[in-house]
């Protein structure tokens, strides 16, 4: 249904990538360069599959960098003119030192706009688990935002930059890159490229999110993530980064003891999540009463996440909803 760097329409990739996640959120996987976390987001009701995200541990080490344009801003006079010009520079750069990554957000398209707000549960799980497991994840954390893509999964940044040193369609190109780097830094020219190049329709992509990925966008804002200069090499999307530590969603996760099961009554919204070896990670974005280092769900709840009480979970307290205002008369 969609088209994406973080879910190629690779059978062989999609099942390396499921084999990499179970042995990641089973601790098998020692090495932090082949950590990645895929999480499945069910409608409970139907057992589907409805959407998907990802946590990834490291990216970017010498012999497989990660590879971005750096956007720079530059300004030339001329004293006889007495004129001056703005000029929008991109340079292809590589990044080898590691960080972490979170990206690969779909929601199935009849799911989007749902009053659940399954959007931001899939956004919001990943640094919820990334607070139960901080050890997992680099210090710095990037986002990286799709760009504006046409239907039929083209952007004209790469039909008028990329493709004129690399003679792959967007697709082919996104999807080689999933197997290899080296074509990108061996074809593409070093030095800045001044925009004003492109046509205004390719120079505008620079940066920008497309209309769908605003959402996630605003949502990682909140999360304290900061627009960087650089953006994605063949969409033009912006990578957005944060400091692990100072996420909001990370500081307030912790682990509480299951004390017992509730009927009604909660009303502290929080995520929720038990891990076992049985069902692995499961987690809910639910009402809650916590005391201290205790939690209570309720059973429905519980049968969901398949936990019982004395089990530790993993608790991210959620900020109240602010109330509307009250509308004031005029005169």
């Amino acid at each position: 249904m969609v088209h994406f760097l973080n879910l190629p329409a690779d059978r062989d990739l999609i099942a390396a990538k499921i084999a990499r996640s179970r042995r990641s959120f089973a601790g098998q996987e020692a090495n932090e360069r082949e950590r990645e976390f895929m999480f499945v987001l069910e409608d409970a009701d139907t057992g589907s599959v409805v959407g998907t995200c990802c946590a990834i541990g490291r990216v970017g080490w010498p012999g497989w960098p990660h590879v971005f344009l750096q956007v720079r801003r530059r300004e030339h006079w001329s004293s006889d003119l007495q004129q001056g010009i703005t000029h929008v520079t991109v340079e292809f750069g590589t990044e080898e030192s590691g960080f972490s990554e979170v990206g690969g957000l779909i929601l199935a398209p009849g799911y989007r706009g749902h009053k659940e707000r399954l959007g931001s549960l899939l956004s919001l799980v990943r640094f919820h688990f990334m607070g139960l497991h901080r050890d997992k994840f680099h210090k710095r954390v990037l986002a990286e935002l799709m760009g504006p893509v046409t239907p039929d999964s083209r952007t004209l940044l790469w039909e008028y930059l990329g493709r004129r040193f690399i003679n792959l369609s967007y697709q082919e190109a996104d999807l080689f890159c999933q197997h290899s780097k080296e074509f990108m830094t061996s074809l593409w020219p070093r030095g800045e490229i001044h925009a004003s190049i492109l046509p205004p329709d390719a120079r505008a992509l620079i940066g920008k999110v497309g209309e769908e990925t605003v959402p996630a966008k605003v949502l990682l804002e909140r999360q304290g993530f900061k627009a960087t200069d650089h953006v994605d090499p063949f969409d033009g999307g912006p990578y957005l980064a944060a400091q692990r530590d100072e996420i909001p969603m990370v500081k307030a996760t912790r682990t509480m003891k299951l004390t017992a099961l509730a009927a009604t009554g909660l009303k502290q919204m929080a995520f929720v999540s038990c891990t076992s070896k049985e069902h692995g990670f499961r987690a809910v974005r639910c009402a809650c009463s916590v005391k201290g280092a205790a939690v209570r769900v309720t059973k429905s709840v519980a049968e969901v996440l398949h936990a019982m009480p004395g089990d530790r979970l993993g608790v991210t307290l959620l900020p109240d909803a602010p109330k509307p205002k009250r509308a004031r008369g005029g005169r």
